[in-house]
């Protein structure tokens, strides 16, 4: 095998301990939550089961669903963190180059009628992603319906300094614009609704909202000829001067904005969170976790370049090795431990 990932994978997951618990220690539950992501084998967590028990990993799925109910998720949001700090780390940032931050919400299917019980029929996940390191960030679940202009907000935070963040309209409320203005080091590019009052002034600049809660923002139209649709974007980033972004350069932004959508369709379509598989709040946490500790772990990974270099790719790589290995658990232990 050609590739950094037994490196990464000792590196992070050696340090899990093994002999915290007696039936399922943290090390086996929680190789076992990524092996469940990133084996394209397996369609359920009870086939996945099978598989361990038939070749000598004895843990009942039983034991498996009270650990995931009853464990807090730190282990994960830590193992996810450190990750996220490596791939930074292999990007030589420009501090002066702007960091994109597309970002959005995505709903994940409950399947569980316990959950609908309790008045939970979805799962809100907010997440940016930072485009100059690839990684994701301002992660943010919420269980429940919701607008996203009422939510979201510590996603907005987390814009890195000298980043945009990119929104659509479901983002776009009076406040918070309001409030994305006041910001320092930090930009916005938020679509609104046509409907939204605007009046123009001498300066180039327009007045927004009505009345005395009026604010003065720049604004940027655009119009799709063919689909005959007008596009309305408010921002703080500058007309003029030496970081001046123009109206042509804005937009380019924008479309940069459908690398938010890849994301969600690439944990759905390929790291299983497409639905989710545990009956309460606390494991539904710890396996949409399970699904970004396994996308920034691809991040990270480097294959021959005759094998392709985009995330597919590297996923169906380590797939072909791991087949030589039972299972990803198989495959974690012996990567760690021998």
């Amino acid at each position: 095998m050609i590739s950094n990932f037994p490196q990464i994978v000792k590196k992070h997951l050696k340090h899990l301990p093994q002999h915290d618990y007696p039936a399922l220690n943290t090390f086996l539950f929680v190789s076992t939550w990524l092996s469940f992501a990133l084996d394209q084998s397996q369609v359920s967590m009870r086939s996945l089961f099978k598989r361990l028990n038939i070749r000598g990993i004895n843990v009942d799925i039983s034991t498996f669903s009270k650990a995931s109910k009853v464990r807090e998720p730190a282990v994960f949001y830590h193992l996810f963190t450190k990750l996220r700090e490596e791939l930074k780390k292999e990007h030589k940032l420009n501090s002066e180059k702007l960091a994109l931050f597309p970002l959005d919400s995505t709903i994940v299917t409950l399947t569980s009628k316990l959950l609908w019980n309790q008045g939970y029929n979805q799962v809100k996940l907010f997440s940016g992603l930072n485009l100059l390191t690839a990684e994701p960030g301002g992660i943010a679940i919420h269980f429940g319906q919701g607008h996203d202009s009422k939510y979201g907000d510590s996603t907005i935070e987390a814009t890195p300094s000298n980043g945009v963040s990119i929104m659509d309209r479901g983002f776009s409320s009076f406040v918070r614009i309001k409030a994305l203005l006041t910001e320092k080091n930090r930009y916005f590019l938020l679509r609104i609704k046509n409907n939204i009052a605007l009046q123009m002034l001498e300066n180039g600049k327009f007045l927004m909202g009505a009345g005395e809660d009026q604010i003065e923002v720049r604004v940027v139209n655009f119009c799709d000829l063919e689909e005959k649709r007008e596009f309305r974007f408010v921002t703080n980033l500058p007309d003029s001067g030496e970081l001046k972004i123009t109206n042509q350069e804005i937009g380019e932004f924008y479309r940069l904005r459908w690398q938010i959508e890849l994301f969600w369709k690439f944990l759905k379509m390929h790291l299983k969170l497409d639905r989710l598989i545990t009956k309460n709040v606390n494991g539904i946490e710890i396996q949409i976790y399970s699904c970004l500790i396994a996308y920034v772990l691809l991040q990270l990974v480097k294959i021959p370049k005759e094998f392709g270099y985009k995330m597919l790719d590297k996923l169906r790589y380590l797939q072909a090795f791991m087949c030589e290995n039972i299972s990803y658990v198989h495959w974690l232990r012996k990567l760690v431990f021998c």
